[in-house]
């Protein structure tokens, strides 16, 4: 697999009303999760259909995300929500590029900054390697974890300068667990794991980045696209699809893979107005300009 940077020179993309229109062109898809599949309250059952319309087509779907957990967990959470393993073939998250790059440091400990519902991701880096991985005290560490804020629904970064700080002077280097800066819980805008660590780079410290838009995660990816296949894949036969162009298009433009924009998805207030009609194409245009990047294909939604 090889990829060279697909950044298309025009802001035109072409829109499509259902995947059934670019489907041929695909043998696999890399589909993100939140803001595609749900919006962590509640299931986008076209959404659904449309993956299992394609894996009922012979494609092999991946779903790939920065949730900072072991794909058990997302499955989980996934299955809570109505959507089942029919629509996928495997997941990668960066909960589980997280683990390995924990593993890779063991002996070392690590320091953690986030909810206790992210400590999966400890025992899944304990399953790789022989060495005790629970996180300890900052005074003991040598590695920090950044997996999000505690409680994201009513915290910012601005809670945790003292912590990021006092990591800083230790000189400790941080794996993010997620490089999303912000996601929509329901209606709700919070702040993900990606915020602090800007921060973190703000004030000098080292970051090691396990998710979307970096190319572990992606490698991760595709080698369970090829599994799924049982064989190889021409890159330029891989699909990505995701809401959020930082992460889901400029990951995929670094991979050489072509891209889908879910325009409903993060982006929504931006790209159709805070009353979520259509598109706004003026809107559309400078927000893919501002960012130098364009997707080749653009969706209000994911639909068959």
């Amino acid at each position: 697999m090889t990829g060279n940077s697909k950044n298309r020179e025009s802001a035109d993309a072409i829109a499509l009303t259902g995947l059934a229109q670019a489907q041929d062109r695909y043998d696999a898809v890399l589909c993100d999760i939140w803001g595609v599949l749900h919006n962590g309250e509640r299931a986008f059952a076209p959404a659904a259909e449309a993956l299992r319309e394609l894996r009922r087509r012979g494609k092999a779907v991946t779903l790939i995300t920065n949730a900072p957990r072991p794909k058990g967990e997302v499955a989980a959470q996934l299955a809570s929500l109505g959507i089942g393993a029919d629509c996928y073939d495997a997941i990668a998250t960066s909960g589980d590029v997280c683990a390995e790059a924990i593993a890779a440091r063991a002996p070392g400990r690590p320091y953690h900054i986030g909810p206790d519902r992210d400590r999966p991701v400890y025992a899944a880096a304990a399953e790789l390697t022989s060495h005790e991985i629970d996180p300890v005290a900052l005074e003991q560490a040598a590695f920090a974890v950044c997996t999000g804020l505690i409680e994201d629904t009513i915290e910012t970064p601005a809670d945790y300068e003292a912590v990021l700080v006092a990591c800083r002077e230790k000189n400790l280097p941080m794996i993010c667990a997620n490089p999303d800066l912000v996601v929509y819980r329901g209606e709700q805008l919070v702040y993900c794991a990606g915020a602090l660590a800007e921060r973190y780079e703000e004030l000098g410290g080292v970051v090691e980045q396990a998710g979307k838009p970096y190319a572990p995660i992606y490698r991760m990816a595709i080698g369970l696209l090829e599994r799924a296949r049982g064989k190889p894949l021409d890159i330029d036969r891989i699909l990505a699809i995701g809401d959020a162009i930082h992460t889901d298009i400029a990951g995929a433009a670094t991979m050489g893979l072509d891209s889908v924009l879910i325009t409903q998805g993060i982006h929504r207030v931006e790209l159709h107005g805070p009353e979520a009609g259509a598109i706004d194409l003026d809107a559309y245009k400078q927000f893919v300009e501002s960012h130098g990047l364009t997707p080749v294909y653009r969706m209000s939604s994911l639909v068959w």
